[in-house]
């Protein structure tokens, strides 16, 4: 690798968050808290992190404070005095080495199944009821509903901002739940919150706005969003740059303050006749930063190790990526399965220790290291 490396390590400030460097850890499930309570591995696993030369931890999703919101077992929620406790214990251990942290705020919608924690009798709650054989799969959302989930995110935040860090960011991507409401597949409603984009990102932006407000104008708000979701890879929800933009602005107009554009691989061009990926896109439609994420520092995506394989994640060259950096395409760079394998993988590329870096493989998610 012969690029330099130093657009990666440049300081980065938007308000109150100051960073040193442009690396953000990507928000990755990990499946390590008990009863939805960090422990004390968890809190080792992020100050690691931050120890390391990671800019920005974004911890894994943490679920919202509604009777749906999880749908996995042993993930973090963030809600409850025991579970807030546990958080704070991570965020005072990434401060005190220097680090900046944000939760992940999150509720799957649809995807939880019946038998899921904390309370298995709680079916999936999303857009459009779905019912099977007489039993209640989904159940589809009222007004009532919206507004509870609403008040979920925005007191998650407040909550995030209470015991001290440094942002937020709301997962409207991958088909979980605020994502449902994006697409006309999943919903298809006839009221307020259904039919065109506008009505479809309706509750998106009641959830900002909700948090903004619970924040204030300076705290900063991530919004995770992607063209793609896990129920079909192939999908684009805008597929033109104008329906990205129609997309986009309501939700930068309600409190974004940065983007972080999910892609499968960020080297990948959004819209023909442009080489600009998502994030460039996006940072051009809205002014706002971004974060570009995909398969940084590997050879292989991730979807090649969701099933059981021997397969081996190489560490990839990345002077393409400090090359689009360095031109401002996009802002920060978003790294996920090289830090889950390898802490220290943001001290190896700055000392230019390419060849230390770890190689990536399924084992990887077996522990906390």
């Amino acid at each position: 690798m012969s690029a330099d490396t130093s657009p990666l390590f440049a300081s980065f400030e938007l308000g109150p968050l100051s960073l040193n460097n442009r690396i953000v850890m990507a928000p990755m499930t990990r499946n390590f808290s008990p009863k939805g309570v960090p422990t004390e591995q968890v809190v080792e696993y992020y100050r690691r992190r931050a120890e390391s030369g990671v800019g920005l931890i974004i911890t894994e999703g943490t679920t919202v404070g509604h009777k749906a919101a999880n749908g996995y077992p042993d993930v973090p929620a963030f809600h409850g005095e025991e579970a807030l406790a546990g958080w704070k214990k991570v965020v005072d251990a990434v401060h005190a080495v220097g680090g900046k942290i944000a939760p992940q705020l999150w509720h799957v919608g649809n995807v939880r199944r019946l038998g899921t924690p904390p309370d298995g009798d709680v079916p999936g709650y999303g857009p459009m009821e779905k019912i099977k054989n007489g039993k209640e799969l989904v159940h589809g959302m009222t007004h009532e509903d919206i507004q509870d989930v609403v008040k979920a995110f925005a007191q998650a935040a407040k909550d995030a901002k209470a015991i001290g860090f440094d942002a937020i960011e709301l997962h409207g991507a991958h088909g979980y739940l605020i994502d449902q409401f994006f697409w006309d597949g999943t919903n298809q409603r006839t009221d307020e919150y259904g039919g065109s984009m506008d009505n479809r990102a309706r509750f998106a932006v009641e959830i900002i706005s909700a948090v903004r407000d619970a924040v204030g104008p300076d705290y900063p708000v991530i919004f995770r969003f992607s063209q793609w979701k896990q129920q079909d890879y192939s999908a684009r929800l805008a597929p033109t740059p104008d329906l990205l933009e129609a997309f986009l602005k309501p939700l930068a107009d309600a409190g974004v303050d940065i983007f972080h554009c999910s892609q499968r691989r960020f080297w990948e061009p959004e819209f023909d006749g442009s080489p600009l990926n998502l994030a460039g896109w996006t940072r051009n439609i809205t002014g706002k930063p971004c974060i570009t994420v995909g398969s940084v520092g590997l050879d292989g995506e991730f979807l090649e190790f969701m099933v059981k394989t021997d397969k081996v994640a190489e560490t990839a060259n990345i002077d393409g990526l400090l090359e689009r950096l360095g031109q401002g395409e996009f802002d920060l760079v978003a790294v996920g399965r090289a830090l889950i394998v390898d802490p220290q993988w943001a001290n190896k590329v700055r000392e230019g220790r390419f060849g230390d870096i770890l190689p990536f493989s399924r084992e990887a998610l077996k522990t906390l290291a």
